[in-house]
């Protein structure tokens, strides 16, 4: 990547976090409704910091921050980049108000803007950066996003974060799967533009024959669940998840509450009655894995959704950019891309070969591979130009908050 690229991609990258974080009142950018989630402001001074921390510092000597004290309070958990404000404390930090920290980013931006101006010798070094951090404020975009309709849905007038718009009627399609032979494959990102270093080194998989769904479950699918007892069905369930199961009372999707015999959810458009057609969303691995054993099917594994799909191009329900930033929910008729993040069977784990990057940076991904479930195919939260068929998220089983939903798989005999 060019410096003139990086430099159009950090643009673009700041333009969509402001568009985002437009339509919120001082307060809603305050909002932390759990440890796992933080405030919109956080995420505003957060990215920003990565740009600060990990290019502006090192590559300028005279650089000087606006405040030095945004280290300490806008680190996220770097360990080796010096001490950080506790995690489930965000939402205390009401100073520096939203003037200050929009005041930081746009002094980071021209910092950064100028910094890509100047020929230097190390100037891939630096847009290869750039490139890093405006992935990195993708993420955070997504995460901006799902924190924002968490911390809101505890408000009992549950409101409108964008405006609702009527969806489509639609009628059930039927549930079809592909077949795919399998044998020794390869996956993992091959070299080509920007991936993550958890997506690499390339490596080969054997994969017995099976079946993978086109499309993903459906609200109507997960209501027949529900409404056979699924919840309840302790044949479906991996023991720890029936206990977190029973321990957190759940007997439907997160946001989902019943009104006139009709199922209910709120989403970032307020409150919408549930799209029987549309992908579920907001359900936890365990869940999933519940599902997909009532349904006598299993949950695909990373390699299976990734030798699939990697030839369909990337587009679909996805985030988009400037006032068209999308339905940032669910729709029907989804297919590969977009929509939900799906749940997969496989753990996240290093690949064969992989080692982190030296320093701060090796933290990105590496020291996370524990106790974690792999999600592939991208969501409505999700940035167009982040996706790739090679991209890992990941997330602990019991979390739902997410854009989290599922496609089943079956084995071939």
């Amino acid at each position: 990547m060019s410096r003139s690229e990086a430099l159009d991609l950090f643009t673009r990258t700041r333009a969509r976090t402001d568009a985002l974080t437009a339509p919120l009142s001082p307060e809603d950018t305050m909002l932390q409704s759990m440890e796992d989630a933080s405030p919109a402001k956080w995420h505003l001074a957060h990215t920003t910091w990565f740009f600060e921390e990990f290019i502006l510092k090192p590559r300028l000597p005279d650089y000087a921050s606006p405040d030095d004290r945004f280290a300490f309070l806008f680190n996220s958990y770097y360990t080796q980049a010096g001490p950080r404000h506790a995690r489930d404390r965000r939402g205390l930090v009401s100073r520096p108000g939203g003037a200050a920290v929009r005041a930081y980013r746009s002094f980071v931006e021209d910092s950064l803007a100028g910094l890509l101006a100047r020929p230097r010798d190390d100037a891939d070094e630096i847009a290869a950066l750039v490139e890093l951090g405006c992935h990195h404020e993708m993420q955070h975009q997504e995460l901006l996003v799902t924190d924002l309709l968490h911390g809101l849905s505890f408000n009992p007038l549950l409101p409108v974060y964008r405006e609702p718009e009527p969806l489509p009627v639609t009628s059930e399609v039927p549930l079809a799967y592909r077949r795919l032979e399998g044998g020794l494959v390869e996956i993992g990102h091959a070299g080509d533009g920007f991936a993550y270093d958890c997506e690499g080194p390339r490596h080969k998989v054997y994969l017995a024959p099976y079946e993978i769904a086109e499309r993903p479950v459906t609200n109507r699918e997960w209501i027949a669940f529900m409404e056979d007892g699924g919840y309840d069905d302790a044949r479906h369930w991996l023991m720890e998840g029936l206990a977190v199961a029973k321990r957190e009372e759940w007997s439907h999707p997160l946001y989902w509450w019943q009104q006139d015999d009709e199922w209910w959810t709120y989403t970032l458009r307020g409150p919408q009655p549930v799209a029987l057609d549309a992908p579920v969303v907001h359900v936890s691995y365990y869940e999933a894995d519940a599902f997909a054993r009532w349904a006598g099917a299993r949950l695909p594994t990373e390699a299976e959704h990734e030798v699939a799909f990697r030839d369909t191009p990337i587009g679909g329900n996805l985030m988009g950019d400037g006032d068209d930033i999308g339905m940032l929910r669910p729709m029907p008729g989804a297919g590969i891309w977009g929509d939900v993040w799906e749940w997969t069977a496989s753990d996240f784990a290093p690949y064969p070969g992989f080692r982190p990057p030296e320093g701060a940076l090796g933290e990105y991904n590496g020291k996370f591979m524990v106790n974690q479930r792999v999600l592939r195919g991208g969501s409505c939260a999700t940035p167009a130009e982040q996706l790739r068929s090679t991209y890992r998220t990941f997330f602990y089983p019991h979390q739902r908050w997410q854009m989290m939903g599922l496609r089943l798989a079956r084995d071939v005999g």
